[in-house]
């Protein structure tokens, strides 16, 4: 693989093509956040939290999601300024209407500055990060589980017939929430349980 020269937060940084800018950062030792990566899982950019700010050469800087964003040469990259605080402050607000007690969500509503309270909804747990999701279907190969609905009504549901045998002895899953584990074991209890 060829080899790419960017700068990141005013370093120089070699990575190779097809890298992302959130690894080429994180081989740096380049804190970026991030709720929805994985490193065995194909990039998703669902938490938009990972947004760094780049420019090629002399060219406008423009906001891109680290995570699905691929390295290239002469690309800067900064991760964090003003604007791109503010812009994850917003994010993790929007987030913590969902998940207020999330614990991720806390530390990183700490570093940020961000109120819980900003955007009152009803807690449904879950972030949409697709963790869970893609584990299943990428990893286990077993798609117990999938989202449902679209938009604001959009959920995780746990598919029963196929939740029945597989989820009770993995649960692998469950530690990959951000949002706590507890909500994915409420979802597929309920879903074999109670199948609709």
């Amino acid at each position: 693989m060829s080899e790419i020269k960017l700068q990141i937060d005013g370093q120089e940084i070699r990575a190779t093509a097809g890298m992302t800018v959130l690894a080429a950062a994180q081989k740096a030792g380049i804190s970026i956040p991030t709720l929805c990566h994985h490193e065995l899982l194909e990039p998703y950019g669902a938490c938009r939290l990972c947004l760094v700010e780049v420019a090629v050469g002399n060219g406008a800087p423009r906001l891109v999601v680290s995570c699905i964003y691929p390295v290239e040469k002469d690309l800067v990259v900064i991760t964090r300024s003003e604007k791109i605080d503010r812009i994850r402050k917003t994010i993790l607000e929007l987030l913590l209407s969902h998940a207020p007690d999330a614990f991720d969500l806390q530390d990183l509503a700490q570093e940020y500055g961000a109120d819980k309270y900003r955007f009152a909804k009803e807690p449904s747990f879950c972030i949409h990060c697709g963790l869970c999701v893609r584990y299943c279907a990428e990893v286990k190969k077993k798609e117990a589980v999938g989202f449902v609905n679209r938009g604001a009504a959009r959920e995780i549901c746990f598919i029963p017939a196929i939740a029945k045998e597989e989820c009770r002895n993995c649960q692998e899953c469950f530690p990959l929430c951000p949002t706590e584990a507890l909500q994915a074991a409420y979802l597929l209890t309920k879903s074999i349980a109670f199948p609709s």
